[in-house]
């Protein structure tokens, strides 16, 4: 990096921070720090709920997926636009009501107190584990790309949040994310803008997409009623539904966003907007990648994409196998770029034969690099099994830091950034409130002044980012990043969803039921993970990810109603 990046890099972060300090420092109670005095407008609502949900993951590991397997991972996104409408229409009214800090106090008013702290506590770990994903993630990727510290890296991101999120609350999450959002939009249209720029003169926008579509990289439905398989549109349409409905309607991080309208109506069309733009948008990301993808079809890249892959194996005795193997790939290279310009030139001939026998031609290539690719996973992992072979999430960076002219490096890793410190605001927000509202104030402190819970929310606030920064700081890297924070929300959103659903829609089912019900279904749904999804490699599980919101939610609803059931049964035998 240059250090007109660096000067970049540092201007548009110390620019957010201070912003951020000055704007909304000086909170009066704990009403104004949580929802930040209720006088949100929808725009600043819809784009600090796409901000809190767009981390660095998004931006960091979404166009590597879309580079290996296409853009069928927008199905994941089908059901939000639904999940939206019944939000809007069930959650928010009731929120607003209601007059609620968090999402989790009518469960009280609704059940009794432990359901309310069962369901903070199954927040509270889910969300924390993901704030420190959001905060490692990008460290990760850049420390190894950039041969930063990593430690230093999870400060850096921590303390920048802490700033802000600290002093200013929901308010300083919500101002400060409009200016992230708005980094992060120039920053992917940028990139978007470079990478069909540095294409062969003759390759236009038209030609990449039916050099991507010759590759299956826009195969972005698919029917099939497979559940093992991880996206398709029904796993989107329903699992995707389920976890989209309770994350933005049960998932304190994404309610706190909305409770702080100014209106029910502003809140609704926060949320509408944000059903609206959220598939467009992971829609474009998502083309971002497929363009990489077209692009290093006529330029050379690595076997594997992580550069602490190549530093391993320099200093391994399986030095030699993988630089013949290299030589392979460069060889590999030649043909596979002299094919994509003959396809090109059929294009333009429009002979179907033709076009089909350099469709056929590319995708045998590109078969042979698959295996490729493949094999040198296998000698990294025999070199040093504890670096990570799926390189999915350094593509991107990759595609950046060797391609984009100086000056733009710094705006597009100022992106990154962003959106880690986004995404982390809203969770470290959330965390403090979900601690001091649900657990400090109605378990411990109930009779304490407004001030007292102010600084509480605050003590709590700092004391998760500090928490996420050391969860960030002792993590693993994992198959590929935004699919281990969806695991890990699928695991316990459907549970938390099936809770709130009881709670509007099955009103003679009570407390007792419900919490019981609760924590088997929670059991429940991680067995079902460890033996149909852990057990097994990526691709293999005998059950998509998603589907596991869907059970969840299921299962809470018949186990709760099986123990209201029974227990009604049993007073009835009493008698």
């Amino acid at each position: 990096m240059e250090l007109i990046d660096w000067i970049v890099l540092a201007g548009t972060l110390a620019f957010i921070v201070i912003y951020g300090y000055l704007k909304t420092k000086g909170s009066k109670d704990v009403k104004e720090y949580i929802l930040g005095g209720n006088d949100a407008k929808w725009w600043t609502i819809g784009l600090s709920v796409m901000a809190t949900q767009a981390s660095a993951i998004t931006f960091l590991s979404t166009p590597g997926q879309a580079f290996h397997d296409g853009m069928g991972f927008v199905q994941f996104y089908f059901g939000q636009p639904i999940a939206m409408v019944f939000i809007c229409l069930i959650f928010i009214p009731i929120y607003h009501k209601l007059k609620v800090y968090t999402a989790y106090e009518l469960l009280e008013n609704r059940f009794d107190l432990k359901t309310r702290k069962l369901a903070a506590i199954l927040f509270l770990i889910q969300r924390g584990l993901a704030a420190g994903i959001t905060i490692y993630a990008p460290a990760i990727i850049l420390s190894a790309v950039l041969g930063w510290d990593l430690k230093t890296l999870n400060i850096i991101i921590g303390i920048l949040v802490i700033i802000y999120t600290v002093s200013g609350g929901t308010k300083a999450v919500s101002v400060t994310q409009k200016q992230q959002m708005f980094v992060i939009m120039v920053g992917m249209f940028t990139a978007f803008y470079l990478v069909l720029s540095f294409l062969p003169e003759d390759i236009s926008f038209g030609k990449a997409l039916k050099i991507a579509g010759a590759n299956n990289k826009l195969d972005i439905l698919d029917f099939s009623l497979d559940t093992s398989s991880r996206y398709t549109f029904w796993s989107g349409i329903t699992g995707g539904f389920f976890l989209a409905f309770a994350y933005f309607g049960t998932d304190q991080s994404q309610v706190q966003r909305y409770l702080s309208g100014k209106s029910v109506r502003e809140s609704q069309l926060g949320l509408v907007f944000n059903g609206l733009f959220k598939v467009p948008m992971q829609f474009f990301i998502l083309l971002v990648g497929v363009m990489v993808f077209v692009f290093y079809q006529y330029n050379n890249s690595p076997l594997n994409f992580n550069p602490a892959a190549a530093a391993a194996i320099e200093n391994s005795q399986y030095k030699e196998e993988y630089q013949h193997l290299e030589k392979e790939h460069e060889e590999l290279e030649r043909k596979k770029k002299m094919a994509q310009e003959h396809y090109s030139a059929v294009l333009d001939v429009k002979d179907y034969e033709m076009i089909v026998a350099g469709k056929n031609r590319i995708q045998a290539i590109n078969k042979i690099e698959r295996e490729q690719r493949e094999k040198a996973r296998e000698i990294i992992e025999k070199a040093d099994p504890s670096i990570e072979t799926n390189d999915k999430d350094y593509v991107f960076i990759h595609f950046i830091l060797n391609n984009i002219p100086k000056g733009l490096i710094g705006l597009l890793l100022a992106v990154i950034f962003s959106a880690a410190m986004s995404s982390t605001a809203s969770e470290l927000n959330a965390l403090g409130t979900i601690t001091t509202m649900d657990l400090y104030k109605r378990g411990f402190r109930n009779d304490r002044s407004q001030k007292h819970y102010l600084n509480a929310s605050r003590w709590f606030t700092l004391l998760w980012g500090l928490v996420a920064i050391l969860f960030a700081s002792f993590g693993s890297l994992v198959d590929n990043l935004i699919q281990l924070v969806n695991i890990i929300g699928s695991i316990f959103y459907g549970t938390v969803l099936g809770i709130f659903l009881v709670a509007f829609f099955i009103k003679f089912i009570r407390g007792n039921a419900v919490f019981f019900g609760a924590i088997v279904t929670q059991l429940l749904v991680i067995l079902i993970y460890y033996y149909f999804i852990h057990r097994y490699e990526a691709g293999e599980e005998k059950l998509g990810y998603l589907w596991l919101n869907f059970i969840g939610c299921a299962l809470m609803i018949v186990i709760s109603l099986f123990f209201e059931l029974l227990n009604r049964s049993r007073n009835v035998i009493n008698r």
